[in-house]
Protein backbone atom coordinates (compact mmCIF):
# COMPACT_ATOMS: atom_id res chain seq x y z
CA UNK A 1 0.00 0.00 0.00
CA UNK A 2 2.96 2.36 0.44
CA UNK A 3 3.30 2.60 -3.34
CA UNK A 4 0.02 4.56 -3.41
CA UNK A 5 1.35 7.09 -0.94
CA UNK A 6 1.82 10.57 -2.41
CA UNK A 7 5.34 11.96 -1.85
CA UNK A 8 5.38 15.04 0.41
CA UNK A 9 7.21 17.13 -2.20
CA UNK A 10 6.92 17.19 -5.98
CA UNK A 11 9.24 14.92 -7.90
CA UNK A 12 8.26 15.80 -11.47
CA UNK A 13 10.62 18.35 -13.06
CA UNK A 14 7.79 20.81 -13.79
CA UNK A 15 6.51 20.60 -10.22
CA UNK A 16 10.04 21.07 -8.83
CA UNK A 17 10.51 24.06 -11.11
CA UNK A 18 7.28 25.64 -9.87
CA UNK A 19 8.12 24.96 -6.24
CA UNK A 20 11.77 26.00 -6.21
CA UNK A 21 12.64 28.17 -9.23
CA UNK A 22 9.44 30.09 -9.91
CA UNK A 23 9.79 32.09 -6.65
CA UNK A 24 13.34 33.02 -7.73
CA UNK A 25 12.13 34.21 -11.12
CA UNK A 26 9.24 36.17 -9.61
CA UNK A 27 11.60 37.88 -7.15
CA UNK A 28 14.02 38.67 -9.97
CA UNK A 29 11.13 40.21 -11.93
CA UNK A 30 10.23 42.32 -8.91
CA UNK A 31 13.82 43.56 -8.63
CA UNK A 32 13.85 44.31 -12.37
CA UNK A 33 10.62 46.29 -12.05
CA UNK A 34 11.95 48.43 -9.19
CA UNK A 35 14.99 49.19 -11.36
CA UNK A 36 12.71 51.17 -13.64
CA UNK A 37 12.55 54.94 -13.88
CA UNK A 38 9.38 54.90 -11.77
CA UNK A 39 11.47 53.73 -8.78
CA UNK A 40 14.40 56.08 -9.37
CA UNK A 41 15.86 58.26 -6.63
CA UNK A 42 14.03 61.31 -7.97
CA UNK A 43 10.66 59.57 -7.93
CA UNK A 44 11.04 57.89 -4.54
CA UNK A 45 12.17 61.17 -3.00
CA UNK A 46 8.79 62.69 -3.91
CA UNK A 47 7.13 60.30 -1.47
CA UNK A 48 9.80 59.41 1.06
CA UNK A 49 11.25 62.84 1.82
CA UNK A 50 7.88 64.59 2.48
CA UNK A 51 6.95 61.67 4.73
CA UNK A 52 10.19 62.11 6.69
CA UNK A 53 9.59 65.86 6.96
CA UNK A 54 6.06 65.25 8.21
CA UNK A 55 7.24 62.68 10.79
CA UNK A 56 10.31 64.67 11.85
CA UNK A 57 9.79 68.36 10.99
CA UNK A 58 13.07 69.46 12.60
CA UNK A 59 15.34 67.35 10.38
CA UNK A 60 17.65 69.31 8.12
CA UNK A 61 17.41 68.93 4.36
CA UNK A 62 20.83 67.27 4.36
CA UNK A 63 19.76 64.76 7.03
CA UNK A 64 16.56 63.95 5.13
CA UNK A 65 18.67 63.28 2.02
CA UNK A 66 21.07 61.06 4.00
CA UNK A 67 18.22 59.06 5.54
CA UNK A 68 16.61 58.65 2.12
CA UNK A 69 19.90 57.41 0.67
CA UNK A 70 20.41 54.99 3.59
CA UNK A 71 16.83 53.73 3.21
CA UNK A 72 17.33 53.01 -0.50
CA UNK A 73 20.62 51.16 0.11
CA UNK A 74 19.02 49.15 2.92
CA UNK A 75 16.28 48.16 0.49
CA UNK A 76 18.98 46.96 -1.92
CA UNK A 77 20.59 44.86 0.81
CA UNK A 78 17.26 43.36 1.82
CA UNK A 79 15.99 42.51 -1.64
CA UNK A 80 19.25 40.78 -2.52
CA UNK A 81 19.42 38.95 0.82
CA UNK A 82 16.01 37.51 -0.05
CA UNK A 83 17.19 36.69 -3.59
CA UNK A 84 20.22 34.87 -2.15
CA UNK A 85 17.98 32.84 0.14
CA UNK A 86 15.66 31.97 -2.74
CA UNK A 87 18.62 30.93 -4.92
CA UNK A 88 20.00 28.70 -2.18
CA UNK A 89 16.58 27.14 -1.61
CA UNK A 90 16.23 26.44 -5.33
CA UNK A 91 19.72 24.94 -5.53
CA UNK A 92 19.30 22.79 -2.42
CA UNK A 93 15.65 21.86 -2.96
CA UNK A 94 15.05 20.97 0.70
CA UNK A 95 12.59 18.34 1.87
CA UNK A 96 11.24 17.69 5.36
CA UNK A 97 12.90 16.58 7.44
CA UNK A 98 16.08 17.86 5.79
CA UNK A 99 18.98 16.81 7.99
CA UNK A 100 21.63 17.28 5.33
CA UNK A 101 24.62 19.32 6.52
CA UNK A 102 25.16 22.90 5.44
CA UNK A 103 27.03 23.03 2.15
CA UNK A 104 29.16 26.03 1.38
CA UNK A 105 29.27 25.14 -2.30
CA UNK A 106 25.47 25.66 -2.46
CA UNK A 107 25.79 28.98 -0.65
CA UNK A 108 28.68 29.99 -2.91
CA UNK A 109 26.74 29.18 -6.05
CA UNK A 110 23.75 31.13 -4.71
CA UNK A 111 26.01 34.10 -3.97
CA UNK A 112 27.61 33.89 -7.43
CA UNK A 113 24.13 34.00 -8.97
CA UNK A 114 23.28 37.03 -6.80
CA UNK A 115 26.45 38.75 -8.04
CA UNK A 116 25.59 37.96 -11.67
CA UNK A 117 22.05 39.24 -11.30
CA UNK A 118 23.19 42.37 -9.45
CA UNK A 119 25.65 43.13 -12.26
CA UNK A 120 22.99 42.54 -14.91
CA UNK A 121 20.57 44.79 -13.01
CA UNK A 122 23.12 47.61 -12.93
CA UNK A 123 23.80 47.07 -16.65
CA UNK A 124 20.04 47.35 -17.27
CA UNK A 125 20.03 50.69 -15.43
CA UNK A 126 22.41 52.17 -18.00
CA UNK A 127 19.44 52.27 -20.37
CA UNK A 128 16.87 53.60 -17.89
CA UNK A 129 16.29 57.37 -17.69
CA UNK A 130 16.96 58.88 -14.25
CA UNK A 131 18.92 55.80 -13.16
CA UNK A 132 22.65 55.29 -12.98
CA UNK A 133 24.67 52.12 -13.04
CA UNK A 134 27.10 51.97 -10.14
CA UNK A 135 29.69 49.31 -9.39
CA UNK A 136 29.22 50.19 -5.72
CA UNK A 137 25.57 49.07 -6.00
CA UNK A 138 26.74 45.67 -7.26
CA UNK A 139 28.88 45.40 -4.11
CA UNK A 140 25.96 46.49 -1.91
CA UNK A 141 23.62 44.00 -3.59
CA UNK A 142 26.15 41.19 -3.32
CA UNK A 143 26.73 42.09 0.32
CA UNK A 144 23.00 41.69 0.82
CA UNK A 145 23.23 38.22 -0.72
CA UNK A 146 26.15 37.40 1.58
CA UNK A 147 24.19 38.67 4.59
CA UNK A 148 21.31 36.43 3.53
CA UNK A 149 23.66 33.43 3.36
CA UNK A 150 25.08 34.29 6.78
CA UNK A 151 21.59 34.48 8.28
CA UNK A 152 20.67 31.13 6.71
CA UNK A 153 23.88 29.55 8.00
CA UNK A 154 23.18 30.87 11.51
CA UNK A 155 19.63 29.50 11.29
CA UNK A 156 20.99 26.14 10.17
CA UNK A 157 23.57 26.05 12.98
CA UNK A 158 20.96 27.03 15.55
CA UNK A 159 18.12 24.78 14.46
CA UNK A 160 20.00 22.07 12.48
CA UNK A 161 17.70 22.42 9.48
CA UNK A 162 18.34 22.36 5.75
Amino acid sequence: MDSCKVPPYPTAPAARFLRYWLPVLLWMAMIFSVSSDRQSYQHSSRFFEPLLRWLFPNLSTAMVGEIHHLFRKTCHLTEYAILGGLFRRAIRQPVRPDRRPWRWDEAGLALALVLAYAASDEFHQIFVPNRSALVSDVFIDTSGGAAGMLLLWLWHKTFKTG
